[in-house]
């Protein structure tokens, strides 16, 4: 619903304006701050509840406690209820924010632990002269920030902070190698090497001039439900009911996204039937009509003339990509060469509804991707000495397709282990990256391992089911660090709110608790989610195959797109900054060109982060 910001420091009431409206396009609709002693918080806000008498920041009865907020506080009413049985005193009519300061007057930092909802929280304690920062369970509100000289600076988005002039641009080499795997920075780690991101469902403290960082939530791996398939999916369709018609509630319209997929599709479906009149859908489609995207069109509209909605469709083409390419790369502020889809149909969205829910999450928790399907199959593979050859009937069930394509399955097995195997289905693992870069490239990454992070993370996963330990893992980088960032950023550009129900910690919780059989069965993905959205969805739309909201970059790239990468990525352009071996990159532009090799992702990739090292680094 906002944008926030702050700086403790003797600078405070100088640079809190312009880092305020660094982030206007996530709060047109107003503004608020607060000054203390060498602190301001400050945010700007999109108005969505309480539109009358919420402004923020809010504060507590005897004014010691201030606090500002990005997001949405689902249970606000149960919470203001109790509050005020307790003895709390409110200012606004019902804005879900001001609950924060009277939780935190009353409970101290646990009060987070208490909060249904979407959010980044800055609270300041005056008597105590402590800043605390929270972020929530999955990381869907993002939170950056940066210690200088004389405190601390943070904000929703790094573009807040580079207006503050202690903190550098200077890059982060690490971060960066990452990104070559990842296609986005992860947490805690930024493209600046100053700035940080505050993890999901971890909190900081800063009290005078130290600084801690605790996680508040943490997914637990190991929790095992006893229910049965039947069992499950009911419970799992009554937490997605619940979860939408709680998200569902603003005082402005809201709609949702409609790629015509099973998670979407689910949504909107849900929101038709607790929605007093039509609802307004959105979905993408392509000029170019390529035939794999309008199936996605079609099933769109299949599913809004099921449930009587408002249809709205914003048809692109390679054309508006180009020109959205500035645009993009300026809202993430960060490379990134993930999803952007969401720029443009969020564009369409913004002229209709403030807020749109979303089907977002679901893929990372009940399992579709292709290291989600390769889980087991590989798994069985590696207990049987990596042959198939004597397998039982029900192995070969769990294998699915892979049992008629055993090259896949063997070249993953090749590569090692288990984290082996999944750093060959990143966009590169850490040996290939080093191939391209520079002599400087490579000393300054040296001791830097993309696959470390997936080992350690692995490790912390406390389960030993295959697919669930991919789950946990993605949950902590893909989601977390992939997702929700295009999700927010591209939305937030065009000032829409986007609400995942999918992402209701109950509802994380619960799908973590399941074994990897019920989510993915006998090579059927997202199972135990499709019988829970039986009673809901029609069969065919529940069976068809998954397409993504992926725009067809790689076709595009056989067009003027190409001609715009290549220039982008000339030797002069990657001399300029040094990180990589201009001969190795334009040999892989040669290789794709001639069609020896499909390097389209890759070069995207490297093209990505030259748009971003062009706008932030040569300045």
């Amino acid at each position: 619903m906002c944008g926030i910001v702050g700086v403790l420091g003797s600078s405070s009431r100088r640079v809190l304006a312009p880092m305020m409206d660094a982030l206007t396009h996530r709060g047109p609709d107003g503004q608020g701050a607060w000054h203390g002693q060498d602190i301001g918080l400050g945010m700007r806000r999109l108005s969505i509840v309480d539109i009358e008498t919420g402004d923020q920041p809010f504060t507590s009865n005897d004014n010691e406690i201030i606090s500002v907020f990005n997001g949405e506080i689902y249970n606000h009413r149960e919470l203001r209820q109790k509050l005020v049985a307790s003895g709390s005193q409110f200012v606004s009519d019902h804005a879900d924010g001001e609950v924060i300061p009277h939780l935190y007057q009353r409970h101290g930092a646990s009060f987070a632990s208490m909060l249904d909802g979407m959010f980044a929280i800055a609270v300041w304690d005056a008597p105590a002269e402590t800043l605390i920062l929270v972020r929530d369970r999955a990381g869907i509100k993002p939170l950056y920030y940066a210690e200088t000289e004389a405190g601390l600076v943070f904000g929703s988005e790094p573009k807040a902070l580079l207006c503050h002039p202690d903190v550098s641009r200077a890059p982060d080499l690490a971060a960066l190698h990452h990104y070559f795997s990842y296609k986005n920075i992860p947490a805690p780690a930024s493209a600046f090497k100053q700035i940080r991101q505050l993890p999901p469902g971890h909190l900081l403290k800063w009290s005078r001039a130290r600084l801690h960082i605790e996680a508040w939530w943490r997914l637990d791996g190991a929790a095992q439900s006893d229910m049965n398939e039947n069992e499950a999916a009911d419970h799992i369709r009554a937490l997605l009911t619940n979860s939408v018609k709680n998200q569902m509630v603003a005082d402005v319209p809201v709609g949702t996204y409609l790629s015509g997929g099973l998670d979407s599709s689910a949504v909107a479906t849900l929101m038709a039937q607790h929605s007093s009149g039509p609802i307004d859908t959105f979905t993408l489609a392509y000029a170019d009509q390529f035939a794999n995207k309008e199936a996605d069109r079609v099933y769109a509209r299949k599913i809004s003339e099921r449930i009587g909605s408002r249809h709205h469709e914003a048809v692109i083409s390679e054309a508006d990509l180009i020109s959205g390419l500035d645009d993009i790369v300026t809202a993430f502020d960060e490379p990134f060469s993930g999803v952007m889809s969401t720029h443009f149909l969020t564009r369409l969205i913004s002229k209709h509804v403030k807020v749109a829910l979303s089907g977002d999450g679901a893929d990372e928790l009940f399992g579709s991707y292709f290291p989600h399907r390769t889980a087991w199959p590989l798994q069985i593979l590696r207990d049987n000495g990596c042959v198939i050859t004597g397998l039982s009937g029900d192995a070969l069930a769990v294998l699915g397709d892979y049992k008629d394509e055993p090259d896949v399955l063997a070249k993953l097995l090749a590569a090692g282990g288990e984290t082996e195997a999944r750093m060959q289905q990143y966009l590169c693992d850490d040996f290939s990256k080093r191939e391209i870069y520079s002599p400087m490239m490579r000393a300054a990454t040296e001791n830097v391992s993309t696959a470390d992070i997936v080992a350690q993370i692995l490790s912390n996963s406390g389960s030993d089911d295959p697919l669930n330990r991919i789950l946990y893992l993605d949950f902590h980088t893909l989601l977390s660090d992939q997702v929700l960032p295009f999700v927010d950023r591209l939305s937030m550009a065009h000032s829409v709110e986007v609400r995942p129900p999918f992402l209701d910690h109950q509802l994380i919780e619960f799908a973590a608790s399941l074994p990897g059989r019920f989510k993915i069965k006998n090579g059927r993905v997202k199972h135990i989610l499709k019988e829970a959205l039986r009673p809901l969805l029609p069969k065919d739309l529940i069976d068809r195959p998954k397409e993504g909201f992926v725009m067809p970059v790689n076709d595009w790239l056989k067009g003027r797109l190409w001609s715009i990468l290549q220039d982008a990525l000339s030797p002069a352009n990657l001399n300029a900054h040094g990180l990589f071996d201009p001969d190795k990159v334009t040999d892989m532009i040669n290789d794709h060109s001639t069609g020896h090799g499909n390097h389209a992702n890759r070069l995207w990739n490297l093209f990505m982060f030259q748009l971003w090292w062009d706008r932030y680094q040569t300045r």
